[in-house]
């Protein structure tokens, strides 16, 4: 079954997704369906009378049966579990044992069941800092918006230009509505800056207010308030419940930015590695060989021998019977790419990966690759 997911949703904290639901000016408001309940109002259910939040609780556990049952029954996509995960966390939260779920499941023994119970645990250790690379980026961003002048500056835009693009989106003036949202980012931001004049200063916004005043703008009123905001024209609080104009995007004199050295600067950050790795058993001394486009994501190899989903069946027959603590994963060598002329990295990375099983040799007591028949 698909849930439709509210912007509301997306916008919530992490304790009031637990809760399943969110305070807003006057009202409660249902985080999985949008129901809302009305501050003040007394409702009444199967004879008895609650106060609007109560009942909101009440709603959700009659409706939804609780927060857990609806968040583990959308799509996958939104949820990044697999099948398999989905299931065991079912039965993990129907309160049963090790044992239990190994024999409802009829996979391995209790042993491979804490294991799984690991690699889950260990899943939300990678989401809590993904969550909060995410939360610096978006920090980052904002400064990055707030470094770009409100005049348009940021994309060198003349007077001229600014005119120009003003009258092409707002053939009416620009009091009237937009026709039509720009694709152009340098477009974007001049009709968003113009988009902030028709806001007070100083002024704190409900979220009906500031849909009002963007319906008035254009008929997706959504997407344009989302747009102002990520673009650091509107602040908000987390819960969506005060909206205001950003005090440093108004009037002030600021400093221009070279959007286009600034992304040089952020891929050179960020630059990936591609290279050979191996995968050793300290046991046996068999090993692994393999090539990545990423060093970075070597240690996936490790959540996959987790998982038992590896694709190399003997090196995952291996990892089954001694344990994570007799493997280690090294790297071997760094792809090294050619600065002048043509450079075929794929082609490359594959010739490089081939010196390396070559090199090593890791067939039969050496290592866990097959040899192709005319290797034989």
């Amino acid at each position: 079954m698909l849930y439709t997911v509210s912007e509301g949703f997306w916008n919530a904290s992490l304790e009031e997704l637990k809760r399943g639901y969110i305070q807003q000016m006057d009202d409660y408001i249902c985080l999985l369906c949008d129901h809302k309940t009305e501050k003040g109002m007394i409702y009444s259910e199967e004879g008895s009378f609650y106060e609007a939040e109560r009942f909101m609780r009440i709603h959700i556990e009659k409706i939804h049966q609780s927060v857990f049952n609806h968040l583990i029954h959308m799509d996958k996509k939104l949820t990044g579990l697999t099948d398999h995960q989905n299931r065991l966390m079912r039965l993990f939260y129907e309160g049963n044992s090790d044992a239990q779920v190994q024999k409802e499941m009829d996979i391995g023994s209790a042993s491979t069941i804490r294991n799984h119970r690991f690699v889950l645990k260990e899943k939300e250790r990678q989401s809590r800092v993904f969550l909060a690379m995410m939360e610096l980026l978006k920090e980052k961003d904002k400064q990055i918006v707030s470094s770009s002048p409100s005049d348009g500056e940021r994309y060198d835009v003349t007077q001229e230009e600014r005119e120009k693009m003003l009258k092409k989106y707002f053939p009416d003036g620009t009091e009237g509505p937009l026709s039509t949202f720009p694709k152009r980012e340098k477009h974007r931001l001049v009709v968003l800056e113009e988009m902030t004049k028709r806001f007070e200063r100083e002024r704190i916004y409900n979220e009906k207010e500031i849909n009002q005043i963007l319906e008035d703008v254009y008929h997706d009123y959504v997407m344009l308030r989302r747009y102002l905001i990520d673009y650091g024209f509107l602040d908000r609080k987390p819960d969506g419940s005060q909206y205001w104009l950003r005090n440093d995007l108004m009037g002030k004199d600021e400093k221009k930015m070279n959007r286009k050295e600034e992304l040089k600067q952020l891929y050179k950050e960020t630059k990936v590695d591609a290279g050979i790795f191996q995968i050793k058993n300290t046991k046996n001394q068999k090993i692994f060989i393999a090539s990545t486009k990423n060093l970075k994501t070597i240690n996936g190899q490790q959540f996959m021998l987790k998982m038992g989903s590896h694709i190399n069946k003997s090196l995952q027959a291996d990892w089954n019977e001694f344990g994570e603590d007799a493997f280690t994963i090294e790297v071997l060598e760094i792809l090294k790419e050619k600065e002048d002329g043509y450079f075929d990295a794929k082609d490359a990375l594959k010739k490089l990966e081939e010196k390396w099983v070559e090199k090593l040799h890791p067939f039969d007591e050496r290592g866990y690759h097959k040899l192709k028949p005319e290797q034989q």
